[in-house]
């Protein structure tokens, strides 16, 4: 969620300044509009027009060069930015802004900044360890900066230890954080996600094709804009967003009581996972063999767990999804009025960029007065954060 916002990055004199080349063109990529601050040890390890060439603006390097329209230059890149960003952070550049040092460009600007900045320390473990670095860290904490704190690992000078720079991921994982208004705060959000599997025998499950994607990207959403978020998930490859707490489960069964243990303390529900309709009757204690031309296998139902949270239903809000092949319409119409839905959402799964495992999706949302919203295809992430609009359009109207 980048898209237009202004990321001034202050680069310093570290190894690790070759590393920020990628973080830059990583916010460039996500649509934010980069700015590069680089001191002058920094040009020691990488030169400006990597830089210039990765954020397609031109790098800034020296406090007392003109501004070409007149304004004093580190006031405008403090004042103008969304985020400043100092990556790596030295000891030095820390320990100046500590101690309230500004003498170059990249100290004034932060001096100057109305925005959060974020430092991203890089250095020697034992230079990282220092008493005195290790002070100047808490008093840039205590100004109200934010870090991203070194890996533990082999560092370039050789020794191993904590000062690696932190893998830009995560970087950009703060950085969206930062950015990311909280207006989910107060609320609990339960999100179920993924398959699930019902065990034929001890080697064999039926399951169907959900990667589990869309909940996933619904519960980092949620937890970066601020909520409590319960992730409830069948078994997937995704490693569960950072904070979140994830219960994991197999069975549809074992989802029902995860869900419904949870349900009185959730203002909202979101049921993403795709769950199981039937299991088979008995699961046989030992591998099938093959013993003829064709097999019988019995099927039981599972628990609708989706009807039985809208039978319970009392202030939460309960939003469903459905994955149809036909008549999408009349599927997402009935299943609104029978499950007790504040909303749905619907999507054609034989569509070519809406189907499982896929990085995008195409819905439509269905209202219980029969409204609907057809929404082009959309990165998952980004439709995670449309449909969280809507439910907080949802949760206002009805307040």
């Amino acid at each position: 969620m980048l898209t237009g916002k202004i990321i001034i990055v202050g680069v310093t004199g570290g190894i690790a300044a070759f590393k920020a080349a990628q973080l830059v063109s990583n916010l460039h990529a996500k649509g934010a509009e980069v700015h590069v601050i680089m001191t002058r040890s920094a040009q020691e390890f990488v030169t400006p027009l990597t830089f210039n060439t990765l954020s397609g603006h031109p790098v800034h390097t020296d406090l007392f060069t003109p501004a070409t329209d007149g304004a004093v230059r580190h006031i405008g890149l403090a004042t103008g930015s969304d985020l400043i960003l100092v990556v790596p952070a030295t000891a030095n550049i820390i320990g100046k802004v500590a101690c309230g040092i500004a003498d170059d460009l990249l100290s004034t600007t932060i001096m100057a900044a109305t925005a959060p900045v974020l430092f991203c320390p890089a250095m020697n473990v034992n230079m990282y360890r220092n008493p005195v670095v290790q002070r100047n860290i808490s008093s840039v904490k205590e100004l109200g900066c934010h870090f991203v704190e070194p890996g533990t690992g082999r560092l370039a000078c050789g020794a191993e230890g904590r000062g690696r720079l932190a893998e830009p991921e995560e970087i950009l994982e703060s950085i969206e954080d930062l950015l990311t208004e909280k207006d989910l705060r107060g609320l609990t959000l339960l999100v179920t996600a993924g398959p699930t599997e019902e065990p034929l025998d001890p080697v064999r499950y039926l399951t169907n094709r959900s990667s589990g994607k869309m909940g996933y990207a619904l519960a980092g959403a949620a937890a970066r804009r601020g909520a409590r978020v319960i992730l409830v998930s069948g078994p997937t490859a995704l490693k569960p967003p950072a904070g979140v707490e994830f219960v994991p489960v197999e069975t549809a069964r074992q989802m029902y009581e995860a869900v419904m243990e949870r349900f009185d303390g959730a203002d909202v529900v979101i049921k993403a996972a795709a769950v199981a309709d039937y299991r088979p009757t008995g699961a046989a204690g030992q591998k099938i063999k093959k013993t003829g031309a064709t097999m019988t296998v019995e099927l039981e139902r599972n628990p609708d767990i989706l009807a039985e949270l809208g039978r319970l239903k009392k202030s939460q809000t309960l939003i469903g999804f459905a994955a149809e092949t036909n008549d999408l319409e009349k599927h997402a119409r009935l299943k609104v009025e029978r499950k007790n839905l504040d909303f749905l959402v619907a999507n054609d799964v034989t569509l070519s960029g809406a189907g499982f495992a896929s990085d995008t999706n195409i819905v439509e949302l269905f209202y219980p007065d029969g409204a609907v919203v057809q929404l082009p295809r959309m990165d998952k992430l980004v439709l995670a954060h449309r449909i969280l609009d809507e439910l907080l359009n949802v949760r206002g109207n009805r307040q």
